[in-house]
């Protein structure tokens, strides 16, 4: 009798989840909460031959504070996203290095001018490289504030953000580990950065803010920390 309640118990709890992945609903009601439908946005193939070679790139690439009051398109975004997190092959390996093949970061964008997507923050999903909009509206102003009222959070069409879980990478490597989440955003900020150029885009990356802040405005996950902010748009 005890297990059949149990069980009982078990199938309740999880029969929202459930009904809410077979339906897909926009809302499940379950007594008094409501659940409302997590929007995932399918992205563009991204391009895996370029024209531009990687020489010039490198020689062109500069850090970029002031952009055009112009829009980018989902597919420079998804082309962007790919570089610095995408996944290469059918083994799962990435643009990026990661020690031990841990991948501990995580990708966010708050769009702001982007023709395709909704105004809001978007996480990223390498799995099947989409976008999940996690929170609606302009939140450029309060990122600004975050980051120590840098302008080019203010005026890129496109903000990203890498943040780094580190109980991925510290499970194995211990302390050491935290070491190996930095390097690894930097392999990944300057993937995005280059390819930024080759778009003919701008971008910078930025270090100095205020974490918590940062991590609040996102939704980041508890152990998860903010390391990179990178504005992209046309530079003027």
């Amino acid at each position: 009798m005890r297990l059949f309640l149990t069980r009982f118990v078990v199938i309740m709890l999880l029969a929202p989840v459930i009904l809410l992945f077979v339906t897909g609903a926009s809302h499940i009601i379950w007594g008094e909460v409501i659940m409302p439908e997590i929007k995932v946005i399918t992205l563009p193939k991204p391009d895996t031959e370029g024209t531009v070679p990687l020489e010039s790139t490198l020689q062109k690439r500069r850090s970029v504070r002031y952009y055009k009051d112009s829009s980018i398109s989902i597919k420079l975004i998804s082309q962007l996203l790919w570089s610095a997190q995408g996944i290469t092959n059918q083994q799962g390996f990435r643009t990026a290095p990661s020690a031990g093949a841990l991948y501990p970061l995580e990708l966010y964008i708050t769009a702001i001018n982007v023709d395709g997507l909704e105004t809001g923050i978007y996480k990223y999903s390498t799995a099947d490289h989409t976008l999940m909009l996690t929170s609606q509206g302009d939140y450029s102003q309060k990122l600004l504030k975050a980051a120590l009222w840098q302008d080019a959070i203010s005026q890129a069409p496109a903000v990203f953000v890498i943040s780094g879980v580190e109980k991925k990478t510290t499970s194995k490597y211990g302390n050491r580990g935290v070491r190996y989440i930095y390097i690894e955003a930097g392999h990944a900020a300057q993937n995005l950065c280059l390819q930024a150029e080759a778009l003919g885009l701008g971008s910078v990356t930025i270090g100095a803010f205020t974490d918590h802040e940062v991590a609040r405005i996102l939704q980041m996950q508890k152990g998860e920390a903010p390391i990179y902010i990178i504005p992209v748009g046309q530079a003027k």
